[in-house]
């Protein structure tokens, strides 16, 4: 297995916990004698009578509108071949992961004993009743061209072969796009395509469907072109045969003067030479997994005016099923759809190809750390990370689906479905992906000051294997290494520094005497300056401070104010910030919620909270949200006169005097912050009555601490924290008892923390140039 997914991570994510990654969760409440009644026995029994006259009512009383199958017999898995049914279960599970986190489609896997074609559809059909749409997947072909094609036949709800199609309509949309940006047409271009199973058969349909001609195609399997008599050929392929004349021809000589090379096959089949014997303006989609027909940077250096795509993440223009399937299949179900049809799969087409010469929002260009992404030979197709492919695929399926006569449903208010779908998938996920992707993006040098701890060597080494950064370990090497192997933790490429020994005892001097000249009026002595670079804090401050490391993560075997003091010593604050403050990031089901001051300042005061408020605006604008914050207290605009509840009051007067753009209400109660009706019917004046709110305000440490550990161990929300604010550099300090995922979300918000800080000074640099220039 791949260094950067290990046997054991892989292993133990699927096992620990409840096993497995999928459960059951009630819709309705099911607490009380009355509620068990109407779930069950005897008022089950209404709906039940309901649907018996007219089926359709299944979609209004059960689940069935929102809940697909995916199903298999674990004959051809990911590239691992026919593993079987049983086997092929966890790609199920993660597949209806993927439904859930991205159309909110909630799914049954169901793995099928059953290998004759005609009897796994018999199967498959009598499961019918039950699902809103069945999505085949991991069926090798020829057999799941049959399945498919039986049935669409015999169901009355959506089926889609997404192995087939899902690859298609993305390779569609991008080759679209291609096409458009090497000013070529699809009807006159010539398309090798090396692979001929289901997923290349149903991409060569999808083209000709899209204008391709058969006669400029040239199609490879294993045994070579495809040309007319060859006695092998499946009867559905017959169409794309060459003239015998051309049975002879390799690879190499059909990509002479070719427009187009479409891979479906094996790695490494086409050479640079290949490449460069191609037409002017060439396109290449090298879609084979792991490895592609040819390697991204290898095309790349043969060709300048190429444009090429690969299956892989770390590269531009990946053709990824997640950009398809989800959303496919939320407009399928949303007008009740009988089938996926051709139009449903252009107009599937069509919506990428638009949206990705659409304005890029600014989370995704966050997530790819670039300042505008846009359309052009790196960008030809919508990133899976996009908030807006729900919206915009979705109901240009729906709608391709009522004008094509397949619909047993219509939507009248289509701006309207667009805003029910975002309000489907909470920010939360989006955001957590956006993060990590920004940190691979660029990943920098962090320190671990607590090293001789197996959560923090398995942190790292998760950190390490993500590519989101460099781990720095302090503390003992042998003992280090000792946890590491008794753990199977795996160190490589990872420095560890000790420094307590001899060897580092010339950095230790230099640090201790930068320190010194840092702390010698107050109250440090040269002996003293010295001995603490020993401490690990110290030292992995000190190397943050001069440029050795880019950020540290520490405290989580020692008390937050022993960790703190050396970052404010060393580091300091940041220019205008008078306290530092803490933040936590947790996700809920309604989107991410900013919590502050949760483990700095005990009380503070009305300018101090003032101060705390505008560091978390401007941390929650770094993730490019709009902060929507309530002050609270126990108090509603002034209905108390305590003392407490004026100096957040007032707090938030200097607050608007700062910054008076800053949708920023208080003071209030927490559930003003939540429940609009209550707020718009009291207080209709105040600035959060309109949109959610993201941040809370806490107007003392024991408020935010409770609140925030609620949240966390009732509440069930995952969360990122505590997020020092304040500081120059990047320090943040963990929770006691911080789990693996913990310290890792940390590890990463450390990361971007540091790149933001980078490009700050990169600005104010090229401010104060600009400046002086125009002196």
């Amino acid at each position: 297995m791949a260094k950067d997914l290990r046997k054991q991570d892989a292993l133990d994510y699927h096992a620990n916990g409840r096993p497995g990654k999928i459960e059951v969760v009630p819709t309705k409440d099911a607490k009380t004698q009355r509620d068990l009644s109407l779930a069950y026995s005897p008022g089950v029994a209404e709906p039940c009578k309901e649907i018996a006259q007219n089926a359709d009512n299944a979609f209004k009383y059960t689940a069935k509108g929102n809940l697909v199958a995916v199903i298999t017999n674990g004959t051809a898995v990911l590239g691992l071949g026919n593993i079987g049914p049983a086997a092929s279960k966890p790609v199920m599970e993660g597949k209806g992961v993927l439904f859930k986190i991205f159309a909110d489609i909630d799914v049954f896997d169901i793995e099928i004993n059953e290998y004759d074609p005609k009897k796994f559809v018999d199967i498959v059909h009598a499961l019918e009743p039950t699902f809103g749409g069945i999505n085949l997947e991991d069926i090798k072909a020829p057999e799941c061209f049959y399945i498919e094609q039986e049935l669409k036949k015999k169901c009355n709800i959506p089926v889609m072969h997404d192995d087939q199609h899902g690859t298609a309509i993305i390779s569609s949309a991008a080759l679209l796009n291609a096409l458009e940006l090497q000013k070529k047409k699809i009807n006159k271009v010539k398309i090798v395509v090396n692979g001929a199973g289901a997923a290349a058969m149903a991409c060569i349909n999808l083209y000709i469907s899209l204008g391709a001609k058969p006669e400029n195609l040239m199609v490879f399997d294993i045994n070579g072109i495809l040309y007319e008599g060859r006695e092998d050929i499946d009867p559905i392929k017959k169409h794309i045969c060459v003239n015998a004349k051309y049975r002879h021809y390799t690879l190499a000589q059909a990509l002479k003067n070719a427009d187009v090379f479409v891979g479906l096959s094996v790695g490494n089949v086409v050479t640079p030479e290949m490449v460069k014997s191609m037409s002017k303006n060439p396109i290449i989609f090298a879609m084979a997994n792991p490895d592609p027909e040819i390697s991204y940077t290898t095309g790349e250096s043969a060709r300048k005016d190429l444009i090429i795509a690969t299956g892989r993440s770390d590269f531009p223009n990946q053709v990824n099923n997640v950009l398809g399937f989800p959303y496919i299949f939320r407009g399928a179900l949303d007008v009740r759809a009988t089938q996926i049809n051709e139009q449903m799969k252009l107009a599937a087409v069509f919506a990428l190809c638009e949206l990705t010469k659409a304005a890029v929002p600014d989370i995704v260009n966050l997530a790819y750390n670039e300042k505008q992404i846009s359309f052009g030979p790196k960008y030809i197709i919508p990133k899976p990370i996009d908030p807006r492919l729900l919206s915009a695929v979705a109901p240009a399926v729906a709608k391709a689906a009522i004008d094509s006569g397949v619909a047993r449903n219509t939507i009248k208010d289509w701006e309207q479905y667009k805003i029910e779908l975002e309000n489907r998938l909470g920010l939360g996920n989006q955001l957590s992906r956006v993060l990590g992707a920004k940190a691979r993006k660029d990943p920098k040098r962090i320190v671990f000051a607590d090293a001789e701890n197996i959560k923090i060597l398995k942190a790292a080494q998760q950190v390490f294997d993500e590519k989101v950064g460099y781990p720095i370990l302090l503390g003992d090497e042998k003992r280090i290494h000792s946890i590491a192997e008794l753990n199977s933790i795996d160190l490589d490429g990872m420095k560890i520094i000790n420094p307590k020994i001899d060897e580092t005892s010339d950095i230790r001097k230099r640090f201790g005497d930068l320190f010194f000249a840092k702390r010698n009026r107050r109250g440090v002595n040269q002996y003293e300056a010295q001995k603490q670079m020993k401490e690990r804090n110290h030292f992995g401050c000190m190397m943050v401070e001069t440029g050795e490391a880019d950020c540290m993560i520490s405290g989580l075997s020692r008390n937050y104010p022993v960790t703190i003091r050396p970052a404010l010593e060393i580091i300091g604050l940041e220019s205008g910030v008078k306290k530092i403050a803490g933040m936590y990031l947790i996700f809920t089901k309604k989107g991410p919620l900013f919590l502050a001051d949760t483990t700095v300042n005990f009380n503070p005061t009305a300018e101090e909270l003032a101060e705390i408020t505008l560091l978390v605006a401007r941390e929650v604008r770094q993730f490019n949200i709009v902060p929507r914050i309530a002050m609270l207290s126990y108090s509603n605009f002034g209905s108390s006169n305590s003392p407490e509840a004026k100096l957040v009051s007032r707090s938030r007067e200097i607050v608007k005097e700062k910054d008076p753009s800053l949708i920023c209400d208080g003071e209030m109660q927490a559930i003003l912050a939540f429940n609009k009706e209550i707020l718009r019917d009291n207080y209709p004046f105040s600035e959060l009555v309109n949109g959610e709110t993201n941040v809370l305000i806490f107007p003392n440490l024991a408020a935010g601490n409770i609140a925030y550990n609620l949240l966390q161990e009732i509440g069930g929300c995952d969360s990122i924290g505590p997020i020092l604010l304040g500081l120059k550099k990047p320090v943040h300090v963990l929770q006691l008892g911080s789990s693996v995922r913990s310290i890792y979300n940390m590890a990463v918000i450390a990361v971007v923390d540091a790149q933001e800080k980078l490009k700050n000074k990169i600005d104010i640099k090229q401010q104060e140039g600009s400046t002086r220039k125009k002196r």
